[in-house]
């Protein structure tokens, strides 16, 4: 551990990148792409499902013409049947960083996984070795459990945790379950015990606010323009490649409940409304968690401003804090 006035040090020194958060359709891909040709910036996603191949219109990935303008980490390095923890995102996103800053330009990190930051700033303990074959069989059998049921288990198995994993949305839940039962200890008491994985990195944080009704409305028009753009013919190709709603990847909004209409389950009308109601339960959770989660180093920024002045309060932000660091 670090001495008081070490950490005081740290503290006020510049920060190792910026970050740019906020709910499920705030708005946090249009400004992060100016804000990184503004700064000379590189981003990283911290965006669970955006790491996935084959998932792009329902994640609302970079398109092609993006990634050309500005160069883009964290996409595109799993299958959807692989697992991707927190923890491997810290290892792979600390490496990101390095390398950014190695080339003179900023780490400009940018999604709505909150525990991806939190990876980061609060280095999580060392996972336990699980053993990986009875560990996928219990992920398939969660992955089919409705979210109720999850949070039901994850009230019995690990109280301690149950309110902020819940938050986490279902996959934190699935990995909460699965490390109290292959281990016989729940999550929080590994938390306590193992040691964290590396040194806490500063983080400067802009945090995108956008009022709950106006909210609801991006939404609603967003899910609507997934659907314009191929959303189901996507999780139609991913589930002809041998995919599933259980899979890691396809397990999250909108995933489910595609899959759900292409197996004759419900409309399609059904299924977009699920989504959206889904959609925006996550959004709420994301504002809920980003609300008590995030450090001191957070400033709020109104999504409903013209993305020209967000951008202008992002930049004026960076660079008044790395004019204070470098003093």
């Amino acid at each position: 551990m670090n001495s008081g006035g070490a950490s005081g040090a740290r503290e006020s020194a510049e920060p190792d990148f910026l970050a740019i958060v906020g709910p499920t359709g705030t708005g946090k891909t249009a400004l992060s792409l100016r804000v990184a040709t503004q700064i000379g910036g590189e981003i990283i996603s911290m965006d669970s499902r955006q790491i996935y191949r084959g998932m792009d219109v329902g994640t609302a990935k970079a398109n092609p013409d993006e990634r050309a303008v500005v160069p883009h980490h964290g996409l595109d390095i799993r299958d959807p049947g692989e697992r991707y923890s927190a923890g491997q995102f810290g290892r792979d996103a600390r490496r990101w960083i390095r390398e950014i800053r190695g080339r003179g330009r900023v780490a400009l990190l940018v999604g709505g996984t909150g525990f991806f930051l939190k990876v980061l700033t609060d280095p999580i303990f060392r996972e336990p070795p699980l053993d990986s074959g009875r560990r996928t069989t219990l992920e398939e059998f969660l992955g089919n459990l409705p979210g109720s049921e999850l949070e039901r288990w994850v009230r019995l198995l690990d109280p301690a945790r149950a309110r902020v994993t819940a938050q986490g949305g279902r996959q934190r839940m699935v990995r909460t379950i699965s490390v109290a039962l292959l281990t016989g200890r729940p999550l929080s008491a590994w938390h306590r015990r193992q040691p964290t994985e590396a040194t806490p990195l500063l983080a400067l944080v802009c945090l995108l606010e956008v009022p709950p009704d106006v909210l609801d409305a991006r939404i609603r028009q967003r899910v609507r323009t997934m659907v314009e753009e191929g959303f189901v013919e996507e999780v139609d190709r991913l589930l002809a490649a041998g995919h599933n709603r259980a899979d890691p990847g396809l397990d999250g909004v909108g995933y489910r409940e595609m899959a759900d209409h292409l197996a004759g389950a419900i409309s399609l009308d059904e299924a977009v409304e699920r989504t959206r109601v889904a959609t925006r339960q996550y959004a709420r959770r994301q504002r809920t968690w980003f609300r008590h989660q995030l450090g001191p180093r957070t400033f709020g920024v109104d999504g409903t401003e013209p993305v020209e002045a967000q951008c202008a309060a992002v930049v004026g932000a960076w660079r008044s804090c790395m004019a204070r660091g470098a003093t």
